[in-house]
């Protein structure tokens, strides 16, 4: 079972470290991006949205296909269902899913567990499982209503503490935080950064975004872009210029 993904990802080229959101509301779209982008992107991620309109056959078939699936759906409930949502996530073969941390350690320790033991027995590869800390589209106002008084780096860092104790391969966090977990957690443990935005593009729902290069600098380890391609009128040429972003960041 992977446990050294930043490992892996110091390794992987620009493509296979972005991941682009196919936020969409029809899956006929999703495979219209998905083919306009063949050969550039490796990895696509299916969050509510998609996979509530297109359900899980159509993940199946990604995966089948030899798509890299990031299922986007940040399960969240008690520890026996989130852990039975984690095999079944696993038997679509995808790639990488995620929980929130919020859920507490023994919710977190039961989907590991018990999605490396059906993976073991059915020689299946165990899917990366990673943990969302605080959203990029929330500040510090967002926490304060829910009672959250730390601010948003260190009770993501206590988040991510959490994730690794619990046995979890990395989280989902902003790319201001990357630096800090790293230096905390080590290189052995993801920062899966949505949230990246062009230097003159706009942040749309976002509040706590960064440039693609800024975000690699940082140590975000994969980077998850949605609208800044999915909206692009020339989708295969904003692709092209974030990857030849990527790349730059990766050889200074």
């Amino acid at each position: 079972m992977p446990k050294t993904i930043t490992a892996a990802a110091a390794t992987a080229t620009a493509s296979d470290r972005l991941i682009v959101a196919l936020d969409l509301e029809r899956e006929v779209d999703a495979r219209a991006v998905i083919d306009e982008l063949a050969g550039l992107v490796t990895t696509f991620k299916i969050g509510l949205q998609l996979f509530t309109a297109a359900g899980p056959q159509f993940v199946r078939d990604l995966t089948e296909s030899g798509h890299r699936i990031f299922l986007d759906l940040k399960f969240h409930d008690i520890p026996n269902t989130v852990a039975k949502a984690g095999v079944e996530a696993a038997r679509l073969g995808v790639w990488m899913f995620n929980v929130h941390t919020a859920g507490g350690n023994e919710m977190m320790k039961r989907v590991v567990f018990e999605v490396g033991e059906v993976c073991g027995k059915a020689s299946l590869r165990r899917p990366l499982i990673i943990g969302v800390t605080v959203l990029t589209s929330s500040a510090g106002d967002a926490l304060l209503e829910t009672g959250i008084e730390e601010p948003v780096e260190e009770h993501a860092l206590r988040l991510a503490r959490l994730a690794r104790n619990a046995g979890m391969d990395g989280v989902v966090a902003s790319a201001h935080e990357a630096v800090s977990l790293h230096r905390e957690l080590g290189s052995g443990f993801a920062v899966v950064t949505p949230g990246i935005r062009a230097e003159n593009g706009t942040n749309d729902d976002q509040q706590r975004v960064m440039t693609p290069g800024g975000a690699i600098g940082a140590g975000s380890d994969y980077l998850v872009v949605g609208r800044p391609v999915i909206g692009a009128k020339d989708r295969r040429a904003a692709v092209t210029r974030l990857l030849d972003e990527i790349s730059k960041a990766l050889d200074e």
